[in-house]
């Protein structure tokens, strides 16, 4: 059985963990990702870092699918609207911890799912969790 993807979890829980410690949680965004929509004058090399802090923004919603919010730039105000598979990174602008995403984390295969039958024997297997007792 096919689990969700656990991305929108986890930005959830750093944005969260990055807020509590009075820190300022950022977005690193991949911005050819279908549906993104941010101010393409802040685009550098197909990506924007954005400043989620909630004296900067209005109205985030972290969804299972999407990030949203509105933002002043350059005194314009813009409705932000970025696709979960489009965030690269959460992470505190002070010190730089939070969480990357590589772009294969979606779903997780489940630990007794067949790998036997992988067409490409040389990739290295994804590590798994047994239950042990």
């Amino acid at each position: 059985m096919q689990m969700t993807s656990s991305r929108p979890y986890l930005v959830r829980a750093m944005y969260q963990w990055i807020a509590d410690n009075g820190m300022t949680p950022h977005l690193l965004v991949d911005v050819t990702v279908d549906d993104v929509h941010v101010p393409v004058e802040h685009v550098q090399n197909g990506k924007i870092i954005l400043n989620i802090a909630p004296m900067a923004i209005n109205g985030l919603i972290l969804g299972d699918a999407e990030i949203t919010f509105s933002a002043r730039f350059s005194g314009k105000p813009m409705e932000l609207h970025i696709p979960i598979d489009a965030v690269l990174a959460v992470y505190a602008k002070e010190n730089g911890q939070g969480m990357m995403f590589s772009e294969d984390d979606g779903a997780m295969s489940s630990p007794d799912s067949d790998n036997d039958n992988d067409p490409s024997p040389d990739k290295p297997k994804r590590p798994s969790l047994r239950v042990v007792k």
